[in-house]
């Protein structure tokens, strides 16, 4: 069981109120009992609750966390940032997991975060603020941070997508690929809306032309498109192009999505980047153990970054709004080309 301030109490012959008042830095306590409660508190290993002292300073300690689904790698990444951070503050997370298939639960889940006394704060991931619960929202004393996703009143702590697409197609253009496709996610998802953006430009800027064949775009809506099985279906539906009539190189808007993408050529007995050559988004884990060349967003950071950026609002309620936008950066591997053409450079 552990140790609680009647232990204490008991231990060092005070009363409860006396250890209460000592553990909460109270100035009518003698020296002498502070000294010894604390001596017995420090004895046996007490840790304080961080809920309970939270009430009596009428704060919860605890952050509330919308997210769109658990189960992502790009989340599962930020939220290790937060729990690594926000564990060395004595502060407590409230997870609301979404389900994709009931719109309504959003909101349900924005009005109970922000009732009174369940949340200091709340952190909204990849999801798009409504607009009259926004202007609602600001007349609330209760911070909101956003994560991958932004509103000009509240801070918010995001990637630029469209740079990063960019940065992949232009890279494929600089290996002399004229050919370039792209399989993205649903285009309901803001990231991926400016990775096509980012895509499209690049093409267009450096005198290619957008072909629609090349372009698929996710009809799965689990997890936005963002999915392995997505970017089976997409890559699968590409590969039914005549063999001439395909790209030579694909953008994929995650790296998720590329597992499947090289899944579904290996089914066709083909390689990347022999037959076709692969950039992905993310730089999740398992990408450098597959050799995919990728475009690097940096998820634990903006996990520690969102903590960090709750408790300066939480100290400072009046502040100016903060816009923090990270730029992505490509990740050369194997599955682009690159690697092998400098090798076989190296060799001529």
């Amino acid at each position: 069981m552990p140790v609680t301030i009647y232990d204490i109490a008991k231990t060092a012959s005070v009363g409860v109120g006396t250890v209460s008042r000592v553990l909460n830095n109270h100035p009518n306590v003698s020296p002498k009992t502070r000294e010894r409660v604390l001596k017995v508190a420090h004895e046996l290993n007490y840790q304080p609750h961080a809920f309970a002292q939270g009430l009596a300073r009428k704060k919860t300690n605890t952050i509330a966390a919308i997210i769109p689904f658990f189960t992502n790698y790009f989340f599962l990444e930020v939220l290790q940032g937060i729990q690594d951070k926000i564990l060395t503050l004595g502060y407590d997370i409230m997870l609301y997991g979404l389900n994709e298939n009931d719109p309504e639960q959003f909101e349900s889940y924005l009005l109970r975060a922000t009732q009174k006394g369940r949340a200091d704060g709340v952190m909204l991931f990849s999801l798009r603020l409504p607009e009259f619960f926004a202007q609602k929202y600001k007349h609330i004393n209760q911070p909101m941070i956003l994560v991958d996703c932004a509103h000009q009143d509240f801070d918010s702590i995001t990637v630029d997508n469209r740079a990063g697409a960019y940065a992949a197609t232009k890279h494929f253009i600089d290996l002399g690929h004229e050919k370039i496709g792209m399989i993205n996610a649903n285009p309901i998802s803001p990231p991926a809306q400016q990775r096509f953006e980012g895509y499209k430009a690049a093409l267009t800027e450096n005198g290619l032309s957008f072909n629609q064949n090349f372009y698929k775009s996710s009809k799965i809506m689990k997890y936005d498109g963002f999915s392995r099985e997505a970017g089976y279906v997409s890559m699968m539906e590409v590969l039914d192009l005549p063999k001439d009539e395909r790209p030579t190189a694909i953008f994929v808007s995650s790296d998720v999505q590329a597992m499947g993408v090289l899944s579904a050529m290996r089914d066709h007995n083909l390689q990347a980047p022999d037959d076709i050559a692969i950039v992905g988004f993310d730089d999740i884990e398992l990408a450098q153990h597959i050799g995919l060349t990728t475009v690097s967003q940096p998820m634990y950071e903006m996990g520690v970054l969102s903590v960090g950026r709750m408790l300066d609002r939480l100290a400072n309620r009046n502040g100016a709004v903060t816009h923090t936008s990270f730029t992505p950066k490509l990740i050369i591997r194997e599955t682009c080309g690159q690697l092998k053409t400098k090798l076989a450079a190296v060799d001529e």
